[in-house]
């Protein structure tokens, strides 16, 4: 091998690895050593660990064999064989006897990969109807390979860094969310226990208005408390699946009507407008459901005060679409992909109490209907919340 071809192929496999995609990059690799090295399939096997089952992790084909790709061989016999000998392996078919078609005869070479410190992985290369593997083509093939591994290791230490940064965030959440409901706990209970102590004391005499405006507070503060711990268990049994659903037919432009009129009745001052086409009954769960839209009502008056809600739904084939909006000051879109975890809670929002669980069993409960919910938002401009659910619900 030259040194002037051995320079170019370091310059492509440099540029290759560059490559943020690993199986761009692969794809790539392969393309351009094809130019010097002459193959028609290649593919990587990798083994599990655990069952020591070899499966395929890439594959493509190239040359000869590109137009009958299903009915190719890849080397799956061979790779059990580079793997226990942990060693370069070539199979070359042997003379033909009479015309034969290419693709019965297979010239195969087989290499270890070294992923992650040791040998988890083959790259196979095949010729159908040769030319035989000579030994330049065994070097240059071990070179690839080398490549190849680097960029299969890359791509398992993106995905354990991905893992990880998820588990973190997660521990960072579940961090935030014991301080929060450690707050939100004792904010109810100190209500609690500080009117009742008053009321209790033996040196002051209330009056009858007096009373009933401190047994309000307490009344008030235990349906607070009662509503969290409610949220915490509900999430805990959502997120286990073992949460019951009762699926009945039912009129969710009526459902979501009536729960409007709790809402007005509790902020006299919220305008709440209505676009409802014709919609079909459809199979939910009403309870489940109601407190998917209580949630989000109180979402738009928390964040968006004083603003207008807008509600709309259409039948759109077998779907019901249905958009909670409002005009408050609307959420970064950095945060959106976060919304509907469990715990999460939008940065700067200190000012408003919440536990982080809201949307999380929001997206549970359309999740459960076979749905799916998603948020859209504009700084200064507002969010809207966009549920789909399916008429016909398969138990």
């Amino acid at each position: 091998m030259d040194l002037e071809l051995l320079a170019s192929l370091s310059t492509a496999i440099d540029d290759v690895l560059r490559q943020p995609e690993w199986r761009t990059a692969l794809d790539s690799l392969f393309i351009s050593m094809r130019a010097v090295f002459i193959f028609d399939n290649v593919a990587i096997f990798r083994r599990d660990p655990k069952t020591g089952s070899t499966d395929v992790i890439y594959a493509r084909a190239i040359g000869r064999g590109k137009a009958a790709e299903a009915d190719a061989a890849w080397g799956q016999e061979l790779v059990a064989e580079v793997l226990s000998t942990r060693k370069r392996i070539l199979r070359e078919p042997g003379k033909p006897s009479g015309k034969t078609d290419r693709l019965q005869r297979p010239h195969m070479l087989g290499l270890p990969l070294i992923v992650g410190g040791r040998l988890s992985a083959a790259l196979v290369f095949t010729r159908f109807g040769g030319p035989d593997f000579i030994a330049e083509h065994v070097h240059l093939a071990s070179l690839i390979a080398f490549s190849a591994a680097a960029l299969v290791n890359n791509h398992d230490l993106q995905e354990a860094y991905g893992v990880l940064d998820s588990v973190q965030r997660q521990m960072r959440l579940q961090d935030d969310f014991v301080s929060t409901v450690s707050h939100e706990l004792r904010t109810p209970l100190g209500f609690i226990k500080g009117y009742a102590t008053s009321l209790m004391r033996e040196d002051t005499t209330w009056d009858t208005g007096t009373q009933r405006e401190f047994l309000g507070i307490i009344e008030e503060e235990s349906d607070r408390l009662t509503s969290l711990i409610d949220n915490m268990l509900q999430s805990a049994r959502l997120q286990t699946r073992t949460a019951q659903f009762k699926f009945a037919p039912l009129r969710l432009d009526a459902l979501i009507r009536d729960v409007a009129t709790r809402v007005r009745a509790n902020h006299p001052g919220v305008r709440i407008d209505f676009n409802f086409g014709t919609v079909p009954v459809m199979q939910g769960d009403s309870a489940r459901l109601t407190q998917v839209f209580e949630n989000l009502f109180t979402n738009a008056i928390k964040y968006a005060p004083g603003s207008p809600v807008d509600i709309s739904m259409r039948h759109e084939g077998d779907l019901l679409h249905i958009t909670f909006g409002d005009q408050g000051e609307g959420i970064a879109e950095e945060f959106l992909p976060f919304l509907f975890e469990r715990f999460y809670r939008v940065p700067g929002d200190a000012g408003v109490t919440g536990t982080g669980l809201g949307l999380y069993i929001c997206k549970q409960i359309v999740l459960a209907h076979r749905g799916k919910i998603w948020v859209e938002s504009v700084l200064d401009r507002g969010t809207t919340f966009h549920i789909e659910l399916p008429v016909e619900h398969d138990a």
